[in-house]
């Protein structure tokens, strides 16, 4: 892991890699947020952070690492003066985004799946999938 020092006005850079289970996941979360709060996330855009940061990462633990302790998943986060950029891989084979069903679609709204990809570019400037959909890369661009 690296960092610098967020009182310098320097980016903050973080990389995490832990097992895939829930209290690790949310020891992550709080990481990132108190980094986020350190460089001065106010309390509204944090609400945004927390919610895009737990589907990305429920993704990953669930979905992309099914549950399994002895996976990995890697959380890598600068924090600057203007933008958060956060990349989440982990260990699973990956996904197609585009072969998820668009929960806001009328025929869509019985089915649970895509509701945290909603989630996520709500409250995100911007949201890609990497690879063979097994990273994500999200960013927040302060206002």
């Amino acid at each position: 892991m690296t960092s610098t020092n967020p009182s310098t006005h320097r980016p903050l850079h973080v990389r995490l890699k832990f097992e895939s289970t829930r209290p690790a996941v949310d020891a992550a979360i709080e990481r990132l947020l108190r980094d986020a709060a350190g460089a001065g996330l106010g309390p509204s855009h944090a609400f945004g952070l927390r919610l895009a940061l737990e589907e990305a990462l429920s993704n990953a633990l669930h979905h992309g690492n099914a549950n399994d302790p002895s996976r990995k998943i890697l959380v890598e986060y600068t924090m600057g003066p203007s933008e958060i950029a956060i990349d989440i891989e982990d260990e699973g084979s990956g996904f197609d985004p585009a072969a998820v069903p668009d929960p806001t679609q009328e025929e869509n709204l019985h089915i649970p799946a895509g509701r945290g990809l909603v989630l996520m570019r709500a409250y995100m400037t911007s949201v890609q999938f990497l690879g063979r959909g097994n990273r994500v890369r999200m960013r927040f661009q302060r206002p």
